[in-house]
This record gives C-alpha cells, sequence and structure tokens, in this order.
C-alpha cells in the first residue's frame, strides 16, 4: 500500500515538473511573439518612411529616363532593393 502512494507521489512531482516546465515555455514564447510584434511594427513602420522616399525616386527616375538620371536610378534601385529585404525580414518573423 505504501508502495503505491509513493508511485504515485512519485507521479504528481513528475507530473508537477512537466507542468512547471511547459509553463515556463509558453510563457518565453509569449514574451517572444511580444517582442517579434513590436519589431515588425518597428521594421514596417521605417519600411513605409523608405516606401514614400521610394516614391519619389521612382517618379525621378521616370521623368529622367532618356536623361542623366543615373544616379537617381540607382538610387532607386538599392531603395528598392532595401524595401523587398525589410519585407522579408518582417516575414521571418511570423
Amino acid at each position: 500500500m505504501f508502495r503505491q502512494e509513493d508511485e504515485m507521489t512519485d507521479l504528481r512531482e513528475e507530473l508537477k515538473k512537466l507542468e512547471d516546465l511547459v509553463l515556463q515555455q509558453r510563457d518565453e514564447l509569449r514574451v517572444k511573439l511580444h517582442l517579434a510584434k513590436a519589431d515588425a511594427r518597428d521594421e514596417w513602420e521605417g519600411l513605409e518612411r523608405k516606401w514614400a522616399e521610394a516614391q519619389t525616386k521612382f517618379a525621378q527616375v521616370q521623368k529622367a529616363a532618356g536623361e542623366s538620371g543615373e544616379d537617381v536610378e540607382a538610387a532607386a534601385r538599392l531603395l528598392g532593393e532595401e524595401l523587398l529585404k525589410g519585407y522579408e525580414r518582417i516575414r521571418r518573423l511570423f
């Protein structure tokens, strides 16, 4: 009879340890998810500013097509690539 009680006590202790571990992992992931959302939001806001700048550059490139707009074109391409990389960073957070 004592052996059965000991086994039940051991089982309860093991289950409590498992519960504590699951709870700890859950809490850690919840914090990471919250931080990821904040990181994604910050990244998005920065990209929105760059997008506004990119639209201006793209318009300048179109207007300067055929003229000496190589610097503007290079800047627009670089900005476009930065935006794509930023969007990919956000995508990886989810």
